[in-house]
């Protein structure tokens, strides 16, 4: 990140996305709303948003002509993130025939340094592949070019079935709407998992994880719905999980009775309504574990566990290992 002024001032990170020849619109329009968004949630970073391409213009996938797209820059500056948009195009065949395509993996070669945030969409990781730049990495891309992916990329570990794949400061995904998960991803990574979730509900975005998945923040566990009522009542516990929250009051935010609260919070979030607090109260005991020195009492207290007793059986339902087995494994792993 690049800090431009005073210390009140944001933080500014430069934004280019590589626009190749036949780019899939969705993988550049989805990602970059929310970076617009990011930008009008909050005002502690700032994306600078650039468009760049071997020419000016580059007819898309849907044939609508992007216009005014910017050279490429011998260097990008420090702390840059730069988004490669999937493209028709690109493939392994292309790759070896294509002299633009050529041009853009040889920019790629020399632009792209340690420092720089890579994000790959679709078939983007073909053209990043190319470049070198997913070598020994783990990494993804759509399931119609995976093969390609570990033809040209022989050292990486490519994963199948995955939405999105994070390994350092490289990111990669399948592709289409899973650009969007991602960009939400590493909006969470760069703010907050509130601000992403700020993001996600304006863009009508269910945040999206199974299994096999990259697992999202316990914040934002129980927010795939658009119900209004019930996410100022998730806004409300998630701000301030060690309060004494009941029924009552959790209702009245809601402005529903006591019973429908009940029915629709389960409903909407798959939760009781004490489970979820309880899960507020457990993601904010990780926290403190992590990032403080507080004793396991006061870790309890803050949290809003009225014991130890009552922090470790509540703990157990949601972690394998106890709270200090937890703190001494993540302080080890730092």
């Amino acid at each position: 990140m690049n800090r431009t002024g005073p210390a009140d001032e944001p933080q500014i990170i430069p934004v280019f996305t590589l626009v190749p020849p036949e780019a899939l619109l969705i993988d550049i329009a989805g990602p970059l709303e929310v970076l617009r968004y990011t930008n009008l949630e909050q005002q502690l970073l700032r994306f600078d948003c650039r468009y760049i391409s071997a020419t000016p213009g580059q007819t898309t996938s849907i044939g609508l002509r992007l216009d005014g797209l910017e050279t490429l820059p011998e260097r990008l500056p420090p702390g840059s993130m730069l988004v490669i948009s999937g493209s028709l195009s690109v493939g392994q065949a292309e790759l070896g025939a294509c002299p633009q395509l050529q041009h853009l993996r040889d920019w790629l070669r020399r632009a792209v340094t340690a420092d720089t945030r890579l994000v790959t969409i679709c078939s983007g990781a073909l053209l990043a592949a190319a470049a070198g730049l997913l070598d020994s990495r783990q990494c993804t891309t759509h399931s119609d070019c995976i093969e390609e992916l570990r033809a040209i990329a022989p050292t990486a570990s490519v994963l199948e079935n995955r939405l999105y794949v994070e390994d350092g400061n490289r990111f990669s995904s399948a592709g289409i709407s899973t650009g969007i998960d991602l960009m939400l991803h590493v909006v969470g990574r760069l703010t907050s998992a509130q601000v992403a979730l700020a993001v996600a509900r304006r863009m009508v975005i269910y945040l999206r994880r199974s299994g096999s998945d990259p697992q999202l923040s316990p914040w934002l566990s129980g927010r795939n719905h658009i119900h209004p009522a019930i996410h100022r009542i998730q806004d409300a516990v998630m701000g301030d999980p060690a309060r004494d929250w009941n029924l009552g009051d959790l209702a009245r935010l809601g402005a529903l009775s006591e019973r429908h609260v009940t029915r629709l919070f389960r409903a909407h979030t798959g939760l009781s309504v004490t489970a979820y607090v309880n899960a507020m109260r457990v993601a904010l005991a990780r926290d403190l574990l992590t990032q403080s020195r507080l004793d396991m009492e006061s870790v309890a207290e803050r949290a809003g566990f009225s014991s130890t007793r009552h922090l470790r059986r509540v703990w157990a339902a949601h972690n394998s290992a106890p709270p200090s087995r937890y703190r001494r494994e993540r302080l080890e792993d730092a």
